[in-house]
């Protein structure tokens, strides 16, 4: 098992996006990128704790790689748009690959550099280490799951 972490938009498709994918065994919505610790939802929402929304991934890379999961990343969100997804506006909003080590760096890399030469607008996508993921409230896990909501 390893894991993977992205932000991209609101944490609740991404996380159904991923938890539908052959070989992730676990997904957990949560916030990384910023300064405060055990940030809150109404924390991060209020853009003062410089976090983004993300999904932790778990997954067999004996099933699934992290190239794959890479191209998901890509597929479902627009990543030339900074701080912001559809109708979602703020830093918390914004795209990032959150890598724990130089081989998930070499391959965001390559493949932030792959999906640049397909788009004629610039990504705006960070690529970042994480040094922490805050798991987000337990409401907020499977949402879309529990609620049959839908999520642009």
């Amino acid at each position: 098992m390893t894991s993977a972490t992205f932000a991209m938009g609101c944490f609740w498709k991404p996380e159904a996006i991923f938890r539908a994918r052959h070989g992730v065994l676990d997904t957990r919505v949560g916030y990384a990128g910023g300064h405060v610790e055990n940030p809150t939802y109404p924390q991060v929402c209020g853009g003062q704790t410089g976090h983004a929304e993300a999904v932790r991934v778990v997954f067999d890379p004996t099933l699934v790689g992290y190239a794959d999961l890479l191209t998901v990343f890509w597929a479902h969100h627009d990543p030339t748009t900074r701080n912001r997804q559809g109708p979602d506006i703020g830093r918390q909003y914004r795209s990032v690959i959150f890598v724990v080590d130089e081989a998930q760096r070499a391959l965001a890399r390559a493949s932030l550099d792959a999906e640049q030469a397909r788009l004629n607008r610039p990504i705006t996508t960070d690529i970042e280490t994480l040094t922490a993921f805050y798991q987000a409230e337990a409401y907020h896990q499977r949402y879309l799951e529990k609620t049959g909501a839908v999520c642009l």
